[in-house]
């Protein structure tokens, strides 16, 4: 049983560890917390929900033991095209222009409404019922027996889920690291004056960092769509998992970001059996004030 719960938790903590990315991101480079990244990640998934219908009219096979296919892929990059496109125009609509004013918190309330804004646009749009990107039932697979600690299984989307997180959390290490685009990110992450009088251009970089964190936000959503269900307050039940997962790792930190979405997901599936499913979000604000008071830097975040 408890193998069981971790693996379920990992499956929710890539999910978290996805979204918590962009978030990080948002907070290091453009100096806010943004209370519509969540919308970003319910917008993602209802927006390849939208081209899902488009594509399955060109073909309905899926790979292997999978629920999905191409349509799908194809889906998920429109997604992230999308909200990538939706984070700029607020970016360019709204956020920019409160940036201008010089009050930091004009910006986050700005976020807030904004957040309101788009979830009841999508209630407006898909009313509020569970929607799926496939109604097949799949067979949960036998990944340890039952003799070792109650065993695990899982689906076979919940793996496909597991493996691309992985590979993304990789690209995006070395994309930082190696690239000369993620470098940048760094420098203005770390001293945008500074980055500035050496030539980077900061413009370019505050708009990348809103295309890879809505687009990160997307692939959430679509995962979360995949392995439970699509629903207009999924982001708002994902915000607050999400800024835990960005505090216990490190404020800025991509890798701290991960480390904590995995973290808040395996500590809120444990949790179900002793609090019930409909507390478990009070597990990730307990972390949240834990976190605050024990090491507010987080776990790889820079002492003041």
């Amino acid at each position: 049983m408890i193998l069981q719960q971790l693996a379920d938790g990992l499956v929710l903590g890539s999910i978290i560890a996805l979204g918590a990315i962009g978030l990080t991101l948002t907070y290091a480079i453009l100096r806010f917390a943004n209370f519509a990244h969540g919308e970003f990640v319910t917008f993602g998934a209802y927006l390849a929900l939208l081209a899902l219908g488009q594509f399955q009219v060109l073909s309905t096979t899926t790979f292997g033991p999978l629920s999905f296919g191409w349509p799908l892929l194809a889906s998920l990059a429109a997604a992230i095209l999308a909200t990538a496109g939706l984070a700029l125009l607020l970016d360019r609509l709204l956020f920019a222009r409160l940036g201008r004013a010089g009050v930091a918190i004009a910006v986050v309330m700005g976020s807030f409404g904004a957040a309101l804004a788009l979830r009841n646009l999508l209630f407006f749009a898909f009313g509020g019922e569970p929607q799926y990107y496939s109604r097949a039932i799949q067979i949960a697979l036998p990944l340890l027996p039952r003799s070792v600690l109650g065993g695990v299984r899982a689906t076979p989307d919940q793996l496909a889920v597991l493996g691309v997180t992985a590979l993304l959390v990789i690209a995006m290490h070395l994309f930082l690291s190696r690239a000369t685009l993620g470098r940048a990110m760094r420098a203005v992450a770390h001293n945008p004056q500074l980055a500035t009088v050496t030539g980077i251009d900061v413009a370019a970089v505050v708009r990348w960092t809103w295309i890879i964190g809505a687009g990160l936000a997307a692939v959430a959503g679509v995962f979360a769509g995949l392995t439970v269900q699509i629903r207009p307050t999924m982001g708002l039940d994902l915000l607050l998992p999400l800024f835990a997962a960005v505090i216990l790792g490190g404020i800025g930190s991509p890798f701290g970001a991960v480390l904590g979405g995995l973290i808040v997901g395996i500590a809120e599936s444990l949790a179900v059996p002793l609090v019930g499913a409909e507390y478990r979000a009070a597990v990730a604000f307990l972390l949240l004030i834990l976190i605050l008071l024990v090491r507010p830097t987080g776990l790889f975040g820079e002492r003041g």
